[in-house]
């Protein structure tokens, strides 16, 4: 694993995930109370023994870059790495990152360095724990140019992913993005045999979405790259090769979300405050990595607490909380009902001597907020209720944003006492 090198992908301006992304890149978007999206990936390259990793991006990278100085910093007697490429201009090139795969094309020069025999090319906004030795190891056994990482899902889900077919041989025959058509779908759907070859006994998950997680030879990527005129992996480059590599599937049937917008975002996040969920940071065999911050430890006074989650440094005195998640220096005050809320927390405490605020940071006493997502460095006041009571599916204002029924609160927002919505 050590002849691998990680490439994790950090997305683009992230719309879907608005208004989480508008001060941030995808990959930092917090999640778990305390970690980033991009703490994922990283980890599990960690943990599987690659530790050389670079991570593309150009959108809002100012937290990224910070976050990852802070959470993986360079080993001054080792090779080891986990570093930022942001999109820059050169003598060759003076255009931004144009997809995924222009991405990976522009950095070629720097993806060869010594003993790299594969790149991993990974997501930076999913939640999984894919088991990266195996997957190399199926890959160099197969003799592949190029193995994608496969997911079963059921029909129903099946239109919102890329699906593949596979041979008897696990070479991938066929490739078809997001199909709509019910006779594609039928014609898609892989035979549950051949499943369970791959250890998926579930029956009703029998079509193979593409994860957007790739191992690709290193002496082969800058052909492959060079031959694709398009710039997406999985719009161009993928199809492509598919009819001109040896390109070979491989099946994964454990935990996989795709955090890509604010409904997928914020179930992914509460179903880790339900008693035995999915993914959880529990693992001490697979620990996930991020900053440390030497904060204090939670304080909680006379709550009620149903399924939370709390981080460092937060504050609880009074409140009632079902299915919360509370991010780091949280402070919620007296008679605060939260119920299915992501409070993510703030980056600083407000100091004691420095400047009055009306409304201070956190939430004030009374307040009674559901199905929400609050952003960090918010100041909600007294009294405040946000409970969606017109019903809004989606909806737009200079304080509040409703997503697929979720309300967000934006970052660095004030909320006046009494305010409803």
């Amino acid at each position: 694993m050590m002849e691998v090198l990680g490439v994790i992908l950090g997305g683009g301006r992230g719309t879907r995930l608005d208004p989480l992304t508008r001060y941030r890149a995808k990959p930092a978007v917090p999640i778990g109370c305390k970690y980033r999206l991009v703490d994922v990936p990283i980890s599990n390259c960690l943990y599987c023994g690659i530790d050389r990793v670079y991570i593309l991006t150009q959108f809002n990278s100012r937290s990224l870059n910070r976050h990852v100085g802070q959470a993986y910093p360079p080993h001054a007697f080792s090779a080891s790495f986990v570093e930022i490429l942001a999109a820059q201009q050169s003598l060759t090139r003076e255009d931004w990152y144009q997809g995924t795969a222009d991405a990976v094309r522009q950095n070629l020069d720097a993806f060869a360095l010594p003993h790299v025999r594969d790149l991993l090319i990974l997501s930076g906004d999913q939640l999984y724990r894919l088991d990266f030795v195996e997957m190399v190891q199926f890959h160099r056994q197969t003799e592949a140019d190029m193995t994608v990482a496969l997911h079963p899902v059921a029909r129903a889900e099946a239109p919102r992913f890329g699906l593949v077919k596979l041979d008897r041989d696990s070479r991938v025959v066929r490739f078809e993005e997001k199909p709509k058509d019910a006779r594609v779908l039928d014609e898609m759907a892989s035979d549950r045999e051949a499943l369970r070859r791959f250890g998926v006994g579930d029956g009703a998950r029998c079509y193979l979405a593409s994860m957007g997680i790739y191992a690709i030879r290193a002496a082969a990527s800058e052909a492959v790259l060079r031959e694709v005129a398009g710039d997406d992996f999985g719009r161009d480059v993928f199809p492509f090769a598919i009819h001109h590599r040896p390109v070979f599937g491989y099946v994964y049937g454990g935990y996989w979300e795709d955090i890509g917008t604010i409904r997928s975002f914020f179930d992914a996040n509460l179903a880790m405050t339900d008693t035995d969920p999915a993914f959880n940071f529990y693992d001490p065999h697979r620990p996930v990595y991020t900053r440390p911050r030497f904060l204090p430890p939670a304080r909680v006074f006379r709550a009620e607490i149903t399924n939370a989650l709390l981080a460092d440094g937060g504050q609880v005195e009074g409140a009632r909380l079902v299915r919360a998640m509370l991010g780091v220096r949280s402070v919620i005050r007296k008679n605060v009902v939260l119920e299915n809320v992501i409070h993510m927390g703030a980056e600083f405490y407000d100091e004691p001597a420095g400047p009055a605020h009306a409304v201070p940071l956190g939430v004030g006493d009374g307040s009674i907020i559901t199905n929400a997502i609050i952003d960090k460095d918010t100041r909600i006041g007294r009294g405040v209720e946000l409970v969606n009571a017109a019903g809004h599916v989606h909806y737009e204002s200079d304080e509040i944003c409703v997503r697929e029924g979720i309300i967000v609160v934006p970052r660095r927002t004030t909320l006046p006492d009494g305010y409803t919505f």
